[in-house]
């Protein structure tokens, strides 16, 4: 296969992996609040939905390992229970969220099936793609990626010159870090450690050898997909800004309606009732393909973990898919509302070791990565705590951190630790 075919190839799979139910269901709720100031939401959306993502291929490609050399400068034993962490989280609720999504807006409205045999079909072919493990890349790229953009371009083209778009009035007063924060809905941090291993595995299955060669392609590719994905996020909100509002007026149902249903109104509003078959299929397969790669993600660690076994590949591949068959039985908003403490733990530690690992080495030395995790995860604990007992167990106690009400209030202690350490800590030779 020639080189362009072959960046094209992981471009596109790239963007299928990281394109799942958050990535097409959330941003047209941000643009409905957001309103003429849409744009502003887009920017911070795109922080967390596609630069620290972006970012994180950049460090796959740059490490060529697996999700374990993320962290093992801060120690092995936080290397091991952080992969450990992540792709439990990721089988936990990112997975199960894409067949609830699939369930919600493609399956149930058109056939009125129960939600456990969506996830039985779903997951059962989820397996059978995993199970075919040196393929997995190929048959996205090729077949999958494409349907998937001529749809949405289709969605959000259409839909922006079909009538006179109106822009209602905002409901949201911090588009910027609404953005920001929503973008940790979407998992693309977390699955930027997660895809990237499942591409750099799936490269070296092609017979890919060569580091240099392997670095610029996986960058490059990165940025195509990066691409790909701020035009989508793009082109969602825009619409839900335009034609949000009078979806939501013709059909009654108030702004803390769930995503699922307002992507659905903003579709059959823009190309009318008969666009619903092409809405499902378009939902289907874009959860699809970042299921199968998150599951294909985590049987490929645990098989490195003991010894490259294929049968701990499948077990892990088997248990996976069971776990979404049985989570998935949440609807999507629920699924939502208990991955956001999840998320307050394991988002700050995951965007910190992407940033330290996609910097020059002098800059980030295992001395300086074990005071920023450390930092990180001491000032992103009040996040998670408020998430599970609510904001009134700590009070005011850190209220005077800045970023903190919009919790972020890890992000100044976090880089004022990586100037101080690299300050302090002289660059470590060989």
């Amino acid at each position: 296969m020639s080189k362009s075919k072959e960046l094209l190839l992981t471009a596109f799979a790239l963007f299928a992996l990281f394109f799942g139910a958050g990535n097409l269901l959330l941003p047209p709720l941000l643009g409905f609040k957001a309103a003429d100031n849409w744009p502003i939401v887009v920017a911070g959306f795109a922080i967390t939905a596609v630069i620290i993502p972006i970012i994180g291929i950049y460090a796959h490609a740059k490490l060529q390992g697996t999700m374990f050399d993320f962290g093992k400068k801060v120690s092995p034993l936080f290397s091991s229970v952080f992969c450990i962490v992540v792709y439990a989280i990721s089988i936990a609720i990112p997975a199960p969220r894409t067949a609830a999504a699939t369930h919600e807006i493609a399956v149930y409205p058109l056939l009125e099936t129960p939600s456990w045999l969506t996830s039985m079909i779903y997951f059962a072919l989820v397996l059978v793609f995993v199970l075919n493990r040196s393929k997995i890349m190929s048959i996205i790229g090729k077949y999958l990626t494409p349907l998937i953009v001529i749809m949405l371009l289709a969605v959000i083209g259409i839909g922006m010159f079909a009538s006179e778009a109106i822009v209602h009035e905002a409901t949201d007063l911090s588009p910027l870090t609404t953005g920001v924060l929503e973008g940790y809905q979407t998992f693309d941090a977390i699955g930027a450690a997660v895809v990237g291993a499942v591409i750099i595995i799936s490269l070296n299955l092609r017979g890919h050898t060569d580091y240099h060669f392997k670095k610029e392609l996986i960058w490059k590719a990165g940025l195509i997909a990066g691409l790909g994905l701020l035009i989508m996020y793009a082109g969602l909100i825009a619409s839900g800004a335009y034609y949000g509002n009078d979806i939501l007026g013709a059909e009654g149902m108030s702004s803390t309606m769930q995503r699922a249903t307002l992507l659905r109104g903003i579709i059959q509003g823009t190309l009318g009732t008969q666009a619903n078959t092409l809405l499902s299929l378009l939902l289907a397969l874009a959860c699809f393909t970042t299921a199968v790669g998150i599951i294909a993600g985590a049987a490929d660690y645990f098989k490195g973990v003991f010894n490259n076994s294929n049968r701990v590949y499948k077990l892990t591949a088997i248990i996976g898919c069971v776990l979404g068959v049985v989570i998935g039985q949440l609807d999507f908003h629920s699924i939502i509302v208990v991955a956001i403490p999840v998320l307050a733990f394991i988002y700050p530690l995951t965007i910190v070791l992407i940033l330290l690992n996609a910097l020059p080495d002098r800059w980030a030395s295992a001395r300086v990565f074990k005071a920023v995790a450390i930092v990180t995860f001491l000032f992103s604990m009040p996040d998670v705590i408020s998430g599970i007992w609510g904001a009134d167990l700590l009070g005011t106690s850190l209220s005077w951190l800045p970023l903190s009400e919009f919790s972020l209030g890890w992000v100044l202690p976090a880089l004022l630790t990586f100037v101080l350490a690299n300050f302090l800590f002289k660059p470590e030779t060989n």
